[in-house]
């Protein structure tokens, strides 16, 4: 568990510097559509690379948590993200906090705790070839589904895109514990290696494209959904996970009482565009309510 919270450390400090550089990387003309040009232009800054190794720790860490914990307390810890987001912008960027959101963090961390009790050793089921195959497809289908929802407006294209970066999180997810042969000749005929791959690039670009420009709030619920309900259910009915003997009541209340939490902090899924401002560069901005 040490490692999972490890890894929300990472990525939801990450998401601090990488929502400042999907803003200011934003060109003002650009029309609707995923933007993949948007990637190129964020990593010509610092904050956005700084938020790359930041990821790249918490994936490792990420990785270590999947192959000794159920699916369902890993997804739920990586959900929690949001929570470290909201303490680091209100310790570095000057966030305010309302009390709701404060308690919000509370929530999680009681949430995070109860599945820390809860929570039994991973499944031992290594998982069929078809449910390799299914994850590449349904990496593939993100990916298009992606394509297609950038050209929506409003709130159904921030919802759409967050929800398919979720479900590309989650592929990440499942496809780790699929993998269990990491020699070279293995993993390259492993439909889960590509669906890791697909999956987790998938995720990012509908990422970075939902955080620059709709609802943010929309957006980081949808993804808080898409990677943690999802990817729970498979770890359960197909690899196996289960709980400590008679907790099982308290795995899903803590389960549920941890992305509950999370998607009350989903506006820290990214900063406010004045933090993306030339103003942004001194650090004098402060994250605040859109």
């Amino acid at each position: 568990m040490i490692c999972a919270l490890g890894s929300a450390v990472c990525f939801g400090t990450a998401s601090v510097f990488q929502a400042v550089a999907a803003r200011a990387a934003a060109e003002p003309g650009a029309g609707a559509g995923v933007d993949p040009a948007l990637l190129l232009r964020a990593l010509r800054q610092w904050r956005y690379v700084a938020g790359l190794a930041l990821d790249g720790l918490g994936f490792v860490f990420q990785i270590i948590a999947l192959r000794s914990l159920p699916i369902y307390a890993v997804g739920a810890a990586l959900a929690a993200s949001l929570a470290v987001t909201a303490v680091v912008a209100a310790r570095l960027l000057g966030a305010r906090l309302s009390t709701t959101e404060w308690t919000a963090v509370a929530v999680v961390c009681a949430g995070l705790g109860m599945l820390g009790l809860a929570s039994g050793e991973e499944g031992r089921s290594a998982g069929s070839d078809a449910l390799r195959w299914s994850m590449l497809g349904i990496a593939v289908g993100i990916l298009l589904t992606g394509a297609a929802a950038g050209r929506l407006t409003g709130r159904a294209r921030a919802l759409v895109l967050g929800l398919g970066a979720g479900c590309g999180f989650g592929v990440v997810e499942v496809a780790v514990r699929l993998i269990d042969d990491v020699a070279p000749a293995a993993l390259l005929s492993d439909p889960a290696t590509y669906a890791l791959l697909v999956g987790g690039g998938s995720a990012f670009l509908l990422l970075t494209s939902a955080l620059q420009r709709g609802s943010v709030t929309t957006a980081t619920a949808g993804m808080v959904l898409g990677e943690t309900v999802g990817p729970a259910l498979v770890g359960v009915v197909w690899l196996g996970d289960r709980t400590r003997d008679g907790f099982g009541w308290l795995a899903v209340t803590g389960f549920a009482v941890a992305v509950a939490g999370a998607l009350a902090l989903a506006r820290f899924g990214e900063a406010p565009a004045e933090i993306a401002s030339g103003d942004a560069a001194d650090g004098a901005a402060a994250v605040g309510p859109r």
